[in-house]
């Protein structure tokens, strides 16, 4: 039995969905341990397309427990009509296969209304937040005035430090951003009208997940967003505001970090990036543009269009050495096919001089960073059909087999399309098999 752990390498939007969801059909427990709504993770079965912000990607095998950690923050009303979309599809998700953290955090409406406000203050400093209230969140969160699902349960005190905290928070978007003051009532009536409804899912998760990996049970955890978004590791200041690398499992979930068995790390077969930043491979060019059409690199929670470019090797060792990657997940190879030859950036020429195999921190320096190209001949024919390695056109072989070598971790599966079977699944253990 394995506690997998599957994480973006990248900006993410990597496909870490439909990943999960392969992984997933025999686990017991499926898990979300940091982020928010702001995610958006794509699984295609059959001809029908899922989008899941909120609820983890098991949530499609019938035989899977899910589970929304503590380190996730939670919008209610999200979290309720993505329940409603997927039973109105037939996907079951009761109380019994879904378990919310009793110490997740809730996003309030004057999280959404600073997180807009203080977005559109920007101007030309936007950071590309979603203005789903996931950072504002995470402030109040660190700065001990946020609102925890369990808190929510007890009415008197709920309603009391509501009061406190909105009379602030009104002060501030009034004086400050020139905002609307909210009504305390509403909001108030509002979360109260969830307390009973989000009850049933109410659990202490960290035991939970605690007692199953002592029961021997299958456990696989679902980062979002990507490695380098992260808060502490990723492009500062455009990331997001949570641990999107592995090592915010045991602060988002409550499992002990030496309890993961592997780290699967998932990339794009290019790279792609979806808001501002710096983006040293970015592809503002026709070819940009046409892998943005083939890939349908649209955003699944915003749909704004991705930013796309080559496959950056700086980027992805930090990312695989942060994580200390066990295998990768190479995504949408069949994008590429087309494509007479591939780029691959293997070291950046810096602004002030100098070339560099390491990741910058500075993000000035990353900005004007040009990056240094290895050119690989492409491939020129359809890899959608293909479900082994060896059947792969010789070319795509020597591309995959360039990134396990400059990487230094084995590539172990590869996405030849969107749907489930198009997929190549090569030594990594799925979980029941």
């Amino acid at each position: 039995m394995t506690v997998t752990c599957v994480i973006g390498v990248q900006w993410g939007d990597e496909g870490k969905g439909k990943i999960v969801d392969l992984l997933a059909r025999g686990s017991h427990f499926v898990v979300r341990y940091q982020g928010g709504g702001n995610a958006g993770h794509t699984v295609v079965v059959g001809r029908e397309k899922y989008v899941l912000h909120l609820i983890p990607s098991g949530i499609l095998h019938p035989g899977v427990r899910c589970v929304i950690g503590n380190g996730v923050v939670v919008d209610p009303a999200q979290f309720f009509a993505e329940i409603a979309e997927l039973e109105g599809r037939g996907v079951r998700v009761g109380a019994g296969r879904l378990c919310l953290s009793d110490r997740a955090h809730l996003v309030l409406p004057y999280h959404k209304q600073h997180d807009q406000l203080a977005e559109a203050r920007r101007s030309a400093g936007k950071i590309g937040t979603t203005g789903r209230g996931i950072g504002p969140c995470y402030m109040d969160k660190a700065a001990r005035i946020g609102f925890r699902v369990v808190d929510l349960l007890n009415p008197g005190r709920f309603a009391a430090q509501l009061a406190t905290v909105l009379a602030e928070k009104n002060r501030i978007a009034t004086a400050v951003y020139g905002g609307e003051a909210l009504d305390g009532a509403a909001v108030l009536a509002e979360y109260e009208g969830y307390r009973e409804r989000l009850r049933p899912f109410v659990t202490d998760t960290a035991t939970l997940l605690q007692n199953a990996s002592e029961e021997g049970k299958d456990i696989l955890l679902e980062g979002a967003q990507g490695t380098l978004l992260d808060v502490d590791f990723g492009t500062y200041p455009y990331v997001t505001s949570s641990h999107s690398d592995a090592g915010g499992i045991a602060a988002g979930c409550g499992l002990p970090a030496r309890r993961v068995d592997q780290v699967i790390g998932v990339v794009k077969a290019y790279t792609t990036r979806v808001g501002s930043g710096p983006f040293p491979t970015e592809l503002a060019d026709a070819l940009g543009s046409g892998l943005r059409e083939k890939g349908e690199e649209y955003g699944a929670t915003t749909g704004r269009a991705r930013r796309c470019g080559w496959f950056d090797l700086v980027a992805c060792r930090y990312s695989v050495r942060l994580n200390d990657v066990d295998a990768l997940a190479v995504t949408k190879l069949d994008v590429l096919d087309e494509l007479p030859a591939i780029r691959v950036a293997t070291a950046y020429e810096l602004p002030g001089g100098g070339r560099t195999e390491e990741f910058p921190a500075d993000v000035e320096a990353l900005e004007g960073a040009r990056p240094v190209y290895h050119e690989l001949p492409g491939w020129r024919r359809p890899t959608g059909g293909v479900r082994r390695r060896v059947d792969l056109p010789p070319e795509a072989r020597a591309y995959l087999d360039y990134l396990e070598e400059a990487l230094q971790v084995p590539v172990q599966i590869v996405s030849v399309g969107s749907e489930r079977e198009q997929t190549i699944v090569e030594g990594v253990r799925i979980a029941g098999t």
